[in-house]
């Protein structure tokens, strides 16, 4: 087998995406994936949550490790969290472990530089968003130290739009989506507050 590719890689098929520095909170109730997170944490070891979309398994992953087990239960279920570490492709299935598992290869990044003005546009978009959102101000350290993951693992898009984050394989690129996304949030964020605004007005223009 070839050294970049990796066999008896645990898989966690879900119907969400997760992306590189997200926190995933999961709740583990079954035998096998009870089985799995015990491994994995006894081990160090990385699992991989793959997105189960209307019944398609999505080939392209993303690697995740434990980071705390918030709670244990008497049955021997768990809450714990996760966080994203690497993208992933699957290769082959295994069905010879007692939890699904597969022969993965990681993902290297295509060789760029990303692109100056691409990067700061992105970045005052997303503070945007955030200040928006949370009445938060972004200081300019917190923003110097974003890139395309931190800034989407942040924020609540659509399963589709995380698998397409995750499946490009250049920064410039996923920056180019993100500022799509910002926009398109940003714009809906203003919808909703005029429309509220409008209700609280009961439709009336109001003076001084």
């Amino acid at each position: 087998m070839s050294e970049s590719l990796h066999r008896d890689f645990p898989l966690f098929p879900l119907g969400i995406v997760a992306l590189p520095t997200e926190n995933v909170p999961l709740h583990i109730f079954e035998d096998r994936y009870r089985t799995m997170i015990e491994q994995c944490l006894e081990e160090h070891r990385e699992f991989g949550i793959l997105w189960m979309a209307e019944d398609e398994l999505k080939p392209i992953g993303c690697a995740c490790t434990v980071e705390t087990v918030l709670e244990r239960l008497e049955d021997g279920r768990m809450n714990i969290l996760a966080r994203g570490t690497r993208p992933f492709r699957l290769v082959e299935r295994q069905d010879d472990l007692p939890y699904p598992a597969g022969v993965v290869e990681f993902l290297d990044e295509h060789d760029e530089t990303a692109d100056p003005e691409i990067v700061s546009a992105t970045r005052q978009l997303y503070a945007e968003l955030v200040e928006q959102a949370t009445d938060n101000a972004l200081s300019e350290e917190e923003i110097e130290a974003l890139n395309a993951y931190r800034m989407a693992a942040t924020v609540e898009f659509g399963a589709d739009a995380k698998q397409e984050l995750l499946e490009l394989r250049s920064e410039n690129a996923r920056l180019r989506l993100l500022t799509m996304l910002f926009r398109a949030a940003i714009k809906r964020m203003e919808l909703v507050e005029r429309a509220q605004a409008h209700a609280r007005s009961n439709g009336k223009v109001r003076f001084g």
